[in-house]
């Protein structure tokens, strides 16, 4: 069988916290896989993806998975545990009584029941007892239609979803309409328009990320930009100092910087420049700056030219930073020390590091014919950019975890 892409899309909450995923797979739908029954390629998918990633990638969040008609006959989500799984019907399911019944059995064994791109007929009225979510695709039913729809069932324990939420405007009115979760990509663009400083602690960050993209550490440098500021020395000091593996205090600099070692500080300097911008973010943004920074890195280093894995991290890292401090890439750009090709992937979307980061966000959004068009561009096979995606995905949430703890990983 073809390798597979996954990707993974947040679902908020009214708050904007995430709750879960949506995991999305390219599979025989698209004619992907033509030659394989689409049941068989989503049972298989889930097999490889699901079962492998899904204790270190969702966590505590709830993972929303696709099921095609026969799977759903066949109790397919059942060979997965309840606890975390959302079982979505698919907008083209006939609600037929072998349907009702299959789900009948798998909600009363305690699976959460979702219905996709949810279109109010009479012929699913037998399954809402059954069903916990109905998400509403708000570019296909108006959302004044779905409040229509809320409004009738909100004596009930049904939670509604609005999907495609694309700007901030769509989050506030679908909030006001009385959706309780939201999937899109409102949040990772600003919600208003405003200045805010680069404050003095990210810059330092900045030339942090400057000094770890260079081939061979300079630790005298690295040691003076440390110093020059307080709080991200406090920081080092008691992150190298919180790991079980020292034996005794770490008290300068130098020596924690020679401790954590390439790798680790490189982490370090990820969580704090993420840190450092603003708290009132979705903790999606921060996470997902992470990510891309990992991903786009190991992309990098599977590229055949001269792009440096280092500058591929801080184009990574630094996508997301208008949505972070509601400013324009372009005027961000100009405070930061960063090489020229970051700054041309950055502003003008252009180059190999651009193309790199493309596919990051191809595979965030699912749009899987540009992210096919990027990996012949890069000559980067299935196979290699779907590694990436899953270790960049393992990779945070190692790193987050041992930032919880205030473990080095």
């Amino acid at each position: 069988m073809k390798y597979s892409y996954i990707a993974r899309q947040p679902i908020l909450d009214r708050s904007k916290r995430t709750i879960g995923y949506e995991l999305l797979f390219r599979d025989g739908p698209n004619n992907t896989f033509p030659e394989i029954d689409p049941d068989l390629a989503t049972s298989r998918l889930l097999s490889d993806h699901f079962l492998s990633t899904h204790y270190s990638t969702l966590g505590d969040n709830l993972g929303f998975v696709n099921f095609p008609y026969q799977s759903l006959i066949n109790r397919i989500p059942t060979l997965f545990p309840s606890d975390n799984l959302v079982v979505e019907i698919l907008e083209d399911c006939a609600p037929t009584s072998e349907l009702l019944s299959a789900v009948r059995e798998m909600a009363l064994a305690g699976y959460t029941i979702a219905l996709d791109d949810f279109v109010p007929s009479k012929e699913w009225r037998p399954f809402l007892p059954f069903v916990s979510i109905i998400k509403f695709d708000i570019r296909s039913i108006s959302i004044e239609k779905a409040e229509i729809f809320i409004r009738k069932l909100e004596q009930t324990k049904i939670r509604f979803l609005a999907e495609k939420v694309e700007t901030y405007e769509d989050f506030q009115r679908a909030h006001d309409a009385g959706f309780d979760y939201f999937q899109g990509y409102f949040f990772s663009k600003p919600e208003m328009i405003q200045r805010k400083a680069l404050e003095p602690s990210f810059i330092t960050v900045v030339q942090l990320c400057k000094q770890l993209a260079k081939p061979s550490i300079d630790y005298k440098a690295l040691e003076n930009l440390f110093s020059q500021d307080l709080s991200l020395s406090y920081k080092l000091l008691t992150y190298v100092n919180s790991s079980v593996m020292v034996s005794a205090k770490i008290k300068s600099f130098k020596q924690a910087l020679v401790y954590l070692g390439e790798e680790r500080l490189r982490k370090f300097v990820a969580l704090v420049a993420i840190a450092s911008t603003k708290e009132s973010k979705p903790d999606y943004l921060y996470r997902l700056s992470v990510q891309r920074a990992r991903f786009c890195e190991l992309v990098a280093r599977k590229v055949k030219s001269d792009v440096d894995p280092g500058d591929a991290f801080l184009t990574g890292m630094f996508s997301l930073l208008d949505s972070l401090l509601d400013q324009p890439i372009a005027d961000l750009l100009e405070s930061m020390p960063v090489d020229e090709a970051v700054k041309t992937a950055l502003a003008d979307g252009t180059g190999t590091l651009a193309n790199i980061l493309g596919t990051a966000i191809s595979y965030e959004q699912a749009n899987w014919q540009a992210l096919a068009e990027l990996s012949a561009t890069l000559k980067l096979s299935d196979e290699s950019l779907s590694q990436c995606y899953d270790d960049a995905v393992q990779w945070t949430g190692d790193l987050l975890a041992s930032a919880e703890t205030g473990t080095p990983s």
